[in-house]
């Protein structure tokens, strides 16, 4: 057994040894020490002593997620990148795709939960790509050496790493999956529609009635209960929409704090951007404008609900945008300020391409912009002077390309 300053001391010289692996090693009797401790948590929380044993005993813990920790903002992004990058043109081809080939599916959630199936189909696409990297060793790697690691050396949110790898623990546990099969995040995500362990156990859905909830392979479990997740913990309303780009009279008064219907805004001189009727004019929402000079936007309680899938703003409005796009409709009508139109999958292929050529490493060519991407594309930015050299892979940057080193 460690006492507590015992304990502080080694996981603080745990995290040191991202920087210097080869002090690894002093470190692994005292995580071993560690593991034995945390069984007795693990047996008050009804896991075996055989699966503690077969998963902990010998797992070496997964020291690098300490920097990818300590790395998430690499890139400062204006909201319009962001945006952009989400909201991509093969996010959005690619989503037509999958809903008319999961239209069964999508339409049974859609009956059972009451969610928008194009919001489902966006969480899908930003989350994993429709399911393309959550086997990728590039993004992702095994969640339980994850997870031992950061319950172990990652002192601000400690007890929530500890929850996290025993509920992991439980769903190994239950049979449900296996640690192999665990692959997520740096943090612990994982499946179709990024999970945490927590919610896979709390909110996961057997949908397709194999006998266990499991949110990689076919789609039914991750998107079914990804739904679940909205209504249970966002409350999402059954018909409501996320809300809408408006248009704003002149002088009006963006900073509004108050809930209001459709049919006061409208009273209001408030009106939809592209010019149609509000649907459902009792609908209560609010305003808000998050870049001066930008769109506008009436925000209703699916907004909210989105939001409770990832507490960020910009997320939530790429997710609810992305959807729009997906089912069809045109991008903002309002264009941000010193804002770019998103680039075709042609152009950002084009983009990979020409960078490739002049030796800038952007892990392939095929139309999705990554980390490598917008790597290269700083590096070469900074090269020849433009600024901000933001990394961002866009038109601007392509007028740049065409002209030549």
């Amino acid at each position: 057994m460690i006492g507590r300053r015992q304990f502080l001391l080694a996981a603080a010289s745990v995290i040191c040894a991202v920087a210097n692996p080869a002090s690894a090693l002093a470190q692994s009797a005292t995580f071993r020490a560690w593991v034995e401790k945390f069984r007795a948590r693990a047996h008050a929380r009804g896991i075996s002593d055989e699966t503690y044993t077969k998963v902990m005993v010998g797992l070496k813990p997964d020291t690098s997620v300490y920097e990818l920790r300590n790395n998430q903002d690499e890139f400062k992004e204006q909201l319009w990148q962001y945006l952009n990058r989400r909201a991509s043109d093969w996010r959005i081809s690619t989503g037509k795709e999958r809903a008319k080939q999961y239209a069964s599916l999508l339409n049974r959630i859609e009956q059972d939960y009451g969610v928008d199936r194009y919001i489902l189909l966006s969480l899908w696409g930003i989350e994993s790509s429709y399911g393309e990297v959550i086997d990728n060793p590039r993004y992702m790697r095994p969640v339980i050496p994850a997870l031992a690691a950061l319950a172990f050396g990652e002192p601000r949110r400690r007890k929530y790493w500890e929850t996290e790898l025993l509920n992991a623990l439980v769903i190994v546990d239950r049979g449900w999956s296996t640690p192999t099969q665990m692959i997520g995040s740096w943090a612990g995500a994982m499946g179709h529609t990024q999970w945490m362990p927590e919610v896979w156990l709390r909110i996961g859905v057997d949908y397709n009635k194999d006998g266990r909830v499991f949110p990689f392979g076919p789609p039914d479990d991750a998107l079914a209960g990804s739904a679940r997740y909205l209504v249970e913990r966002g409350g999402y309303r059954r018909g409501e929409s996320w809300g809408c780009e408006v248009k704003l009279p002149a002088k009006f008064n963006k900073r509004q704090k108050a809930s209001r219907t459709y049919a006061q805004w409208r009273d209001l001189g408030v009106t939809r951007a592209d010019g149609a009727a509000f649907a459902r004019s009792s609908d209560t929402v609010r305003l808000n404008v998050p870049v001066d000079g930008g769109p506008a936007f009436l925000l209703g309680k699916n907004f909210n609900a989105v939001m409770s899938y990832n507490p960020a703003f910009s997320y939530t409005l790429a997710v609810v945008h992305l959807a729009d796009r997906i089912r069809g409709d045109g991008p903002f009508v309002q264009p941000f300020p010193n804002g770019e139109r998103t680039p075709t999958l042609a152009e950002v292929q084009e983009i990979q391409r020409r960078l490739t050529s002049l030796g800038y490493n952007t892990n392939g060519t095929d139309g999705r912009v990554g980390r490598d991407t917008m790597r290269a594309a700083q590096a070469f930015q900074r090269k020849v002077g433009m600024t901000p050299a933001d990394g961002y892979p866009g038109v601007g940057l392509l007028a740049r390309l065409r002209k030549g080193a």
